[in-house]
């Protein structure tokens, strides 16, 4: 494969990475606004938003390796970081405001964690 045909590809796949980031960071943002409770908006901030702002740390990732010539260790660490803080932290935020009394939506149809704290209760006594 020629050099020029290479560069295509990189430059495709770099502009793909952040083209889906954007677009699911953007979708992410917009369940925000229009989802009807804390849990349901919690998952929206933090699944979707992960993959998106890991789409488009990664297609940095790749322009810097591939263009530059340059492995960039922040931009690794920035991807970990994000990968595994995130998703704990929304789900912490949901836990928060279940044990707080933040009701669920009224269209929800499942409530597991009520179901894991009344067994939590019942082993501690």
């Amino acid at each position: 494969m020629s050099s020029g045909m290479m560069i295509l590809i990189g430059e495709l796949l770099i502009g793909l990475l952040v083209l889906f980031g954007a677009v699911i960071s953007a979708l992410s943002a917009f369940g925000l606004v229009r989802l009807p409770d804390v849990y349901l908006r919690s998952h929206a901030a933090t699944k979707s938003t992960t993959l998106g702002v890991l789409c488009i740390l990664s297609g940095a990732f790749l322009y810097f390796m591939l263009y530059l010539d340059h492995v960039s260790a922040k931009l690794l660490l920035g991807i970990v970081f994000v990968f595994i803080t995130a998703p704990v932290a929304g789900h912490l935020n949901g836990r928060a405001a279940h044990r707080t009394g933040v009701p669920l939506w009224q269209g929800s149809v499942r409530d597991d964690l009520s179901e894991a704290i009344k067994q939590e209760q019942t082993r501690e006594q």
